[in-house]
């Protein structure tokens, strides 16, 4: 016999009567200690006296080494003389070995998985493509019980359920299931037949089964089963941030893991598209979700803008108009990772194990509105070229009902444009007013007019209030309104005194008139404006006006008064000063800034009008928006004639324990003790993290003034919202940036502070000038 194979010749009595050089191979046992013993001794495990041993099928044997072996047996029976059974001879061979049989062969190259059980759900055969799909040889499953070589989950449960059915009933069963296996990286969709094995005499000797993979199918069905809930669930209202979102229900969690909807701003607006362009573009989350509660792998916030690089997959997807897939490993993907990761550090835990993104482009009427992403984390599945295509036509059909209800948005707001226009996107945060305004357009036919109000953070923790009014309606004074709202806080960033602030402005519109109106009078291009500016370390108010009504103060202890301030010429008459008045606040004061559209019309006595403002101040209400409601029903007639700002503030003031200034000697020497004063103030206000950018930043603009400034120098910290650094000196000279050469052996301090801070800059004072710089008190990631 060859080595492959081996033959036993047993007797009716079950003894070994002979045995081939091919058992000895298969075995270890040489011949003479194998006859004449029974065969029952050779198996691994002792059946019951009184069971017959098993002769066929997959069994297994000691080695003569002590190894356990499998071998499957094939018996045929042999009679005697008398036609009485007189023995077996059976062969013997292991399995996995080479088929001979073209029925064996094709069993064993078949291309889907195909097993055969016996009836209590053992492996019996495996053919090549079920030992792939199980990642193991078929002598390692061979002889195993089913349940022993899977993980106990639901799908294995049901197929073990379907192999009993099989063999208990007699009938073939399908079984469909959607799952993994040992050997694959990714789950598969499966059909199973399965059907029983007789005997010549009907008797059920076992199951056989053939898989086919039909994930294709599968994800085909499901593809097709989400474009028609698409079709009937987005786009059911005309809102753009609604219609987002129901993109995300759609494909949460059955596509993706993590999906997200950016959008450019203007899509959210009424304006028109721009062209794409190649570089960095800046995008606005609208909608996101995730199979986490929460969405916390999201690293932008709803409503939030991100600027996302050229080369990034969601600008390149927006460019070529295509889906972009991107995998774990290839650098456009770890890029992406990395840049999340540092944008938005908590949710790095929930990224862990994303492998899989497509940046897909809302594309609509040949109009780029932003990009969809949808990214793998749990699933195993990557993004395919199918994947692709599906999404493209889900985005397609969702970007159709974004570009709706863009449309009918732009459509119903454009008559509002120009009064939106008038206000400031969003009052910025800062803590020395607590503010708030109420704009009310015209409703007469002369149009929309030009009031305008602003507040401006300034250095020091100050801030600007401003308040303007052009003359004239209509798009020109809206037009002049914006530029004089851009021209105030370029000024108020230079950080000038209010009159000097208002002498600048009226140059500017002096000029504009004349670019503006060559032909007709200058007057036809003025306005008013105020400007003031509060302290909340000295709770001083400083203000000048250039034609504007007086500000109204309500102190903290109820009573309510006009200010006392000149009025001033208009701006655009040119050639006549402004007067500033500084006025000391009680923490808590409301000051009210508005245009004369709340006091002035033809029906209405002005002094009647602003003695009513006063009172309608004093009103005890629980906030001060509350309070620009009761003020405006108080004054205003049912009809107002002309547009109305009203803005108020609600003053507040820094503590003693929030401010430590110090005197500096204009000795080097003195620079250290004062960084260690600095350094020691932090600690007691429990800011010793800021300590080492802050001995720097001190260290820098002390010695900077000891060396180029003049007396009296002082060192001011502020504890605020932010942390600020001030130095004051005498001299007027403002410091500049420069670059230092390789050998130079200064000119890198302030370059270092504007490196390390998160802003800073200089302002002229009094008796000279005072350098400053804020560091941020709230981590960056």
């Amino acid at each position: 016999m060859e080595d492959a194979s081996a033959a036993v010749v047993i007797d009716a009595r079950g003894i070994v009567t002979g045995w081939s050089d091919g058992a000895r191979r298969l075995t270890g046992y040489p011949a003479d200690e194998v006859v004449g013993r029974a065969v029952r001794e050779l198996l691994a495990e002792d059946p019951p006296p009184d069971a017959e041993p098993k002769l066929s099928g997959t069994v297994l044997l000691r080695h003569h080494d002590g190894s356990l072996v499998a071998l499957r047996l094939r018996p045929c029976a042999v009679t005697g003389p008398d036609g009485a059974p007189a023995g077996y001879v059976v062969t013997a061979e292991q399995p996995g070995g080479a088929e001979t049989s073209l029925a064996g062969q094709a069993f064993q190259q078949a291309s889907m998985s195909m097993s055969v059980f016996d009836t209590s759900q053992r492996y019996l055969r495996l053919n090549n493509a079920a030992c792939h799909v199980m990642g193991v040889p078929e002598e390692i499953l061979v002889g195993r019980h089913f349940p022993e070589t899977v993980e106990d989950a639901e799908h294995s449960r049901g197929f073990l359920q379907h192999l009993r059915q099989v063999s208990e009933t007699g009938h073939p069963t399908r079984y469909e299931s959607y799952t993994g296996a040992p050997a694959l990286n990714r789950e598969h969709a499966w059909t199973t037949e399965m059907w029983p094995v007789r005997d010549a005499s009907g008797e059920i000797l076992g199951t056989a089964l053939a898989a086919f993979d039909s994930t294709e199918q599968y994800w085909a069905r499901q593809r097709l089963a989400l474009l028609n809930e698409a079709a009937a669930t987005i786009g059911t209202t005309l809102d753009v941030v609604h219609t987002a979102e129901e993109l995300i229900g759609i494909v949460v969690p059955r596509f993706a893991d993590f999906a997200s909807v950016d959008l450019f701003d203007w899509v959210l607006g009424a304006d028109e598209a721009p062209a794409v362009p190649g570089a960095a573009i800046l995008l606005r989350r609208v909608a996101h979700g995730s199979i986490t509660e929460g969405t916390p792998e999201a690293a932008v916030h709803l409503g939030e803008a991100d600027s996302y690089p050229s080369l990034s997959p969601l600008v390149q997807a927006m460019r070529e108009g295509r889906a972009i897939l991107s995998q774990a490993g290839e650098p456009p993907f770890m890029r992406w990772v990395a840049e999340r990761n540092a944008r938005s550090p908590d949710g790095q835990p929930y990224r862990i194990g994303a492998h899989s993104m497509m940046a897909v482009p809302l594309r609509a009427r040949g109009t780029t509105l932003g990009v969809a992403v949808v990214v793998r984390i749990k699933q195993p599945e990557d993004y395919a070229a199918d994947d692709a295509v599906f999404a493209e036509e889900l985005a397609s059909r969702a970007a159709v009902c974004i570009d709706n209800a863009r449309r009918f948005v732009r459509e119903r707001t454009t008559a509002l444009a120009l009064q939106h226009s008038l206000l400031p996107r969003g009052l910025p945060g800062q803590a020395a007013v607590e503010v708030a305004h109420r704009y009310l357009p015209s409703g007469s036919a002369a149009g929309i007019g030009g009031d305008w109000f602003d507040v401006i953070p300034l250095s020091g923790s100050r801030v600007a209030l401003v308040v303007g009014d052009v003359v004239g309606h209509g798009i020109p004074s809206s037009a002049t309104m914006g530029r004089l709202c851009t021209a105030v806080r370029t000024l108020a960033d230079v950080d000038l005194p209010p009159d000097e602030l208002l002498t600048h402005l009226d140059d500017l519109v002096t000029h504009l008139a004349s670019d503006d109106n060559a032909d007709e009078e200058v007057a036809e291009l003025g306005a008013t404006c105020l400007y003031a500016v509060y302290d909340p370390v000295s709770r001083r108010l400083a203000m000048a006006a250039a034609g504007h009504p007086a500000p109204a103060v309500v102190l903290p202890d109820g009573t309510a008064h006009l200010v006392p301030l000149s009025a001033g010429p208009p701006l655009g008459v040119g050639g006549l000063p402004f007067e500033a008045t500084e006025l000391t606040l009680p923490e808590g004061s409301v000051v009210a800034l508005y245009t004369d559209g709340l006091i002035e019309d033809r029906d209405r006595d002005v002094d009647h009008a602003t003695a009513e403002l006063c009172r309608a101040l004093t009103a005890s209400t629980d906030t001060l928006d509350t309070l620009c409601d009761t003020v405006l029903k108080a004054v205003l007639p049912e009809e107002p004639g002309d547009d109305v700002a009203l803005l108020l503030a609600r003053t507040r003031a820094l503590g003693a324990d929030q401010v430590a200034t110090w005197d500096v000697s204009p000795d080097p020497a003195h620079v250290a003790a004062t960084r260690q004063a600095a350094t020691e103030q932090l600690s007691v206000w429990g800011l010793d993290e800021a300590a080492f950018v802050t001995e720097l930043v001190v260290s820098e603009l002390v010695t900077n003034a000891i060396r180029y400034g003049a007396e009296p120098i002082q060192l001011r910290l502020i504890r605020d919202r932010t942390l600020i650094c001030e130095v004051s000196d005498g001299s007027s000279t403002s410091p500049h940036l420069r670059r230092a050469h390789a050998f130079d052996e200064g000119g890198r301090g302030l370059l270092l502070v504007a490196q390390l801070t998160q802003r800073w800059g200089s302002r002229q004072t009094g008796r000279g000038k005072t350098i400053w710089a804020e560091q941020s008190l709230t981590p960056l990631f």
